[in-house]
């Protein structure tokens, strides 16, 4: 584990009050986008925690459209020598406490925010007020009033917020949901998912303060944004449960399990299932009245596989088989999502996995959690 939960207790501590203050926001916005002189946008990683250092920065390595500018963390060895690595200045590594100052520097036109869940909507809300666009983990925050304060923030400082659902951009989720809306598997009936692994002690995520919940904050929302993108409507009815099972000191503060089901306004069920106590494989079935498609893996970073069984082109009896056994030489999902999000403020685009699209997740999974007798924030 990269962060200790002391280490983020104390970091969340240091600037939780104080920094939202308006007297706190930038008072001039940034120059233009960083494309504008050398072609590519900048972006300010801020946590340099797993996600940060072994995929999104890799990935901007590859990148045609964004590099690394600048650093955030609490650990200034670490930073500078991965200053060093990606050619990044000794004045653009900053710490937490020197956050703000982003807004001085014009090499910075978006951050990436890599931090816990709870302290997502802080660090959006204060690069937004720096004049700076916002690249954010999922789930966007840990409650639906933190969700909207960042959508209105960068509303207000007309910067651009994605959320990172890189699984919207992946080629083969994509020919997924080319498959299901062509009609190539007939009608669709049902939805079945499941995404968890057995997670360590001593992680972060253990910890609700900092995780905002269990298993659904962090792996299973991707169950949940699969349902909505593959099927395209908002789920109507919805009924959750959740459960403990291993009484070993892990889920004192967040659950194991929850299992949740939905129902959409055409008459498509979903199932839904994720855990912290048992690996699971990250994917999903969808049956149609023609034929079925299955990816396993759906989610993970790389070797997503689809098996398909859809109607005869000619109409006769029968199925033709679709086999994509990569997702298409298996592109570098961070770069894809980097470079996406450069072409949206490069050349003003709007934003397809928005703030609102973050929102609506953090709204079902308050949902979820009611549902199945767990608190909200």
């Amino acid at each position: 584990m990269l962060y200790s939960r002391r280490d983020f207790s104390k970091l969340a501590g240091l600037s939780a009050a104080a920094s939202l203050l308006p007297g706190n926001r930038a008072t001039a916005q940034s120059p233009g986008p960083q494309s504008a002189r050398d072609g590519r946008i900048g972006y300010c990683v801020v946590g340099l925690g797993r996600i940060s250092v072994d995929h999104f920065m890799p990935g901007l390595l590859q990148s045609q459209h964004g590099k690394v500018s600048a650093l955030v963390s609490g650990t200034p060895d670490k930073a500078h020598k991965l200053a060093q690595q990606y050619g990044v200045p000794a004045e653009a590594v900053y710490t937490y406490e020197q956050y703000d100052r982003i807004r001085d520097n014009a090499a910075i036109d978006a951050v990436y925010i890599g931090l816990p869940n709870s302290m997502h909507a802080e660090y959006t809300i204060r690069a937004a007020r720096a004049g700076k666009h916002v690249l954010c983990e999922k789930p966007m925050a840990t409650s639906v009033a933190d969700a909207r304060a960042m959508i209105a923030a960068c509303a207000t400082a007309k910067r651009k917020l994605m959320i990172a659902y890189r699984c919207q951009l992946e080629p083969v989720n994509l020919k997924a949901i080319e498959l299901i809306r062509s009609g190539a598997i007939g009608q669709v009936q049902a939805i079945q998912s499941a995404n968890g692994f057995n997670i360590q002690p001593g992680e972060w995520r253990l910890n609700r303060k900092l995780a905002g919940g269990g298993p659904l904050m962090d792996v299973g929302i991707y169950s949940l944004n699969a349902c909505r993108y593959l099927t395209g409507e908002e789920p109507q009815v919805l009924s959750a449960y959740a459960s403990v099972i291993d009484h070993d000191g892990r889920f004192n503060e967040v659950e194991e399990n929850v299992g949740w089901t939905m129902k959409f306004p055409s008459g498509i069920t979903a199932t839904c299932s994720t855990s912290y106590g048992a690996n699971m494989d990250g994917a999903y079935k969808v049956f149609g009245s023609k034929g079925m498609l299955e990816l396993s893996p759906a989610f993970a970073y790389q070797g997503i596989h689809m098996k398909a069984q859809v109607a005869k082109a000619d109409g006769s009896k029968g199925h033709d088989e679709i086999d994509l056994p990569e997702a298409i030489h298996d592109p570098q999902q961070f770069t894809m999502q980097a470079d996406y999000f450069a072409d949206c403020i490069t050349h003003d685009k709007p934003v397809k996995m928005s703030g609102e699209e973050g929102l609506r997740d953090m709204e079902l999974m308050m949902q979820i959690y009611r549902s199945a007798g767990l608190p909200t924030a």
